[in-house]
């Protein structure tokens, strides 16, 4: 092997890095075909790491087919192919131009906080599932009667519907639920109104079903519906609880206003009433189907409030609606684990649900009183903040002539990652760009170090 210098640049894992540097050496013609390359325990003490580093830069080489390990005798180059050769340095060089910034801080909202999740109790739960009998065979078509009994029980108590168990569908995800529900709705609507803006997941559910949208617009004080009665539409989808994205909540009053609107034109109410746990300032609103079950099609799910990797949501539907989609789907096998549908059961049964919610309201609430007040100190008359009361997220307008993309690439450079509430909206643009900031998996020192950054990059 040629004399060849190491130089750690970035915070890049040193593996990579490492690796990186030995790919160019071979792809250059620096590390010749056949040679062996350094063992690993004297790669690590050369370069001050430790052998796992070394170890994990040759296996990636390894897997990749640049060097190939021949037992006892070490690591040796491969043979590369002339093109693979230009083609690889091509790419180097013309990535040398702009290299990407590690990110220090992601203010995504997709995610729960990990530090407070009750693991060893899921844990023992989970493995007491495996002993159960049911646990070997195929599950139930529409959900697992525990769980579905379970969630009857908390929906009566935490949200003030009345619903059997029987009435409950359960699936992977509110997504798959819409696409499900379209198939029975399509025969009697034509077209539906979302909020605007609003959860494009829905709309794109929607789309697959060759509904007609009809926009309801919503505003930092929540959604216009005196626009409802101009609209032909009879099925509406609405997010009430935590308007997706703006984070307003639904008024009693309008609440009472859509329930009258459906009744009178025989319509329904698609309720998404996800995020309703996570209320700050009072106690959550009730929920829209305990006002009128037999006009509201109500959706939740345990994707934001506990684990979004379980995959388990869940589909209250007035009687005429269940019984056709029964008929509809009764051959087909349910889209959720049968696991983590008895697993759930049994948390909620101990009580651990329950607590769980209790835990991480207070957990959440002091993210976002600490998220508000560090941004309020930091951009002072420089941003406007929406959606503080509620949620895992908040918005931050800002007063800038600049567009959102710029804020986000900004942002960027100087290792944060902020997200976009442009795909949302359908015509109901901001005169000011609106930034998407999720705080549920950030330790304070993360969202004040996200915080200041976010100062240094936009002013």
């Amino acid at each position: 092997m040629k004399n060849t210098i190491f130089t750690f640049k970035d915070n890049s894992p040193k593996y990579k890095q490492i690796y990186e540097q030995f790919k160019l050496f071979i792809e250059q013609g620096d590390i010749q075909t056949d040679e062996q390359l350094p063992p690993i325990r004297q790669l690590a003490d050369s370069l001050h790491v430790s052998r796992n580093t070394t170890l994990m830069a040759y296996e990636q080489l390894v897997a990749e087919g640049y060097i190939r390990g021949e037992g006892r005798k070490g690591y040796f180059a491969n043979e590369l192919e002339p093109v693979l050769v230009q083609e690889e340095l091509y790419s180097h060089n013309k990535g040398q131009t702009e290299p990407v910034p590690p990110v220090l801080v992601n203010f995504r909202a997709d995610a729960v906080d990990q530090s407070h999740f009750p693991l060893k109790v899921w844990r023992r739960i989970a493995n007491q599932v495996l002993t159960l009998q049911d646990s070997f065979q195929y599950g139930e078509p529409f959900g697992e009667i525990c769980l579905r009994e379970q969630i009857a029980a908390y929906l009566f108590q935490s949200r003030g519907v009345k619903a059997e168990a029987n009435a409950i569908i359960i699936g992977s995800s509110t997504q798959q639920m819409l696409i499900y529900l379209g198939h029975i709705l399509k025969d009697d609507f034509e077209s539906v109104v979302v909020e605007d803006p609003g959860y494009d997941g829905a709309r794109e559910a929607f789309h697959f079903h060759r509904f007609m949208l009809e926009t309801l617009p919503v505003y930092e004080t929540g959604a216009d519906f005196t626009q409802l009665e101009q609209m032909t539409s009879r099925l509406i989808y609405v997010t009430p609880s935590h308007q997706s994205p703006m984070g307003v909540s639904m008024s009693i009053q309008q609440r009472q206003m859509l329930i009258h609107w459906a009744a009178r034109i025989q319509g329904y109410i698609i309720e998404d009433d996800y995020d309703s746990e996570f209320r700050y300032t009072q106690q959550p609103f009730p929920a829209l189907a305990s006002l009128d079950a037999t006009r509201v099609i109500y959706l939740g799910n345990f994707s934001k409030c506990f684990l979004p990797g379980i995959r388990l949501s869940y589909m209250v539907l007035p009687q005429p609606l269940l019984d056709r989609y029964k008929n509809h789907f009764r051959h087909f096998e349910s889209t959720t684990s049968l696991l983590s549908q008895l697993a759930m059961a049994k948390f909620m049964e101990e009580g651990e649900w329950n607590r769980h919610i209790k835990r991480m309201r207070l957990v959440y609430k002091r993210k976002m009183q600490h998220l508000v007040a560090l941004l309020k100190k930091e951009f002072k008359q420089h941003i406007s903040i929406i959606g503080e009361q509620s949620g895992l997220y908040l918005l931050v307008k800002v007063h800038t002539n600049r567009s959102e993309e710029w804020l986000i690439k900004q942002a960027s450079a100087y290792g944060v990652k902020v997200y976009p509430i442009s795909p949302y909206v359908v015509n109901n643009h901001s005169d000011q760009p609106v930034i998407k900031l999720g705080f549920s998996n950030l330790s304070d020192e993360e969202i004040q170090l996200g915080v200041n950054l976010l100062k240094k990059a936009w002013f």
